[in-house]
């Protein structure tokens, strides 16, 4: 059973995963060549959403909780996505300074981070009848770092879901294995880094923590 508590211990993991914090690090900031061709952009916030991706969504949300800074981020809504930032300091400006200030960036970063991520990585987890809290990690982290579970790293395993007659935890550690393959493999090298992640479900599932009740240690913090 995923309780409350079990929910918020994954997004911690994720969390340090994203920024090295377990709480998140709502104004954090960073560039990274990973957006369409090679192109430079922004990822922002607590799970790191980036300007090619969700990053309008959060916006247009934090302006409809009408902020603090909504009236300064109103001009940059059409921008965003479609016109690079990354060198624009007034919106960065804005960005740290209204996760620093105003308690609603926090907010709409928590309402966008759940309904854009974990609320569909929830669904996946229970439509294939998965039970098992590491599970949902992996998923909810796939989610968070691919937007998905992709489809063209499931067909290269055999393994079977529960919900088609598979063993739930044979599939997610060949999904992990595949899926720590993929990212050290890939022809972006900026991604070959992150096998941390799959590192730690891998050493969880060793260490038999499926249910998530062991403390947990990844990038040098420790979840209890």
């Amino acid at each position: 059973m995923i309780t409350p508590a079990i929910k918020q211990k994954i997004i911690s993991i994720v969390n340090v995963f994203e920024t090295g914090s377990a709480e998140g690090e709502y104004d954090a900031i960073a560039i990274f060549p990973d957006g369409r061709n090679g192109s430079r952009q922004i990822t922002y916030g607590r799970s790191q959403t980036t300007e090619q991706g969700n990053l309008r969504n959060l916006i247009s949300r934090y302006i409809n909780l009408n902020g603090q800074f909504a009236d300064a981020f109103r001009s940059y809504l059409p921008k965003i996505g479609t016109v690079s930032l990354v060198n624009d300091a007034e919106f960065k400006r804005l960005l740290k300074v209204s996760a620093q200030q105003d308690p609603l960036m926090r907010q709409a970063q928590d309402e966008t981070f759940e309904i854009l991520y974990f609320e569909p990585a929830l669904h996946f987890f229970q439509a294939e009848q998965f039970a098992l809290p590491l599970s949902l990690l992996v998923i909810y982290d796939s989610f968070i770092h691919s937007g998905i579970v992709p489809a063209f790293l499931r067909v290269r395993f055999a393994e079977r879901t529960p919900l088609r007659g598979g063993d739930e935890k044979a599939w997610i550690s060949a999904y992990t294995q595949t899926r720590q393959h993929w990212l050290a493999t890939h022809a972006k090298k900026i991604l070959r880094p992150t096998v941390y992640r799959t590192k730690t479900f891998l050493n969880e599932m060793n260490k038999g923590n499926w249910m998530l009740d062991q403390p947990v240690k990844t990038q040098g913090v420790t979840i209890p």
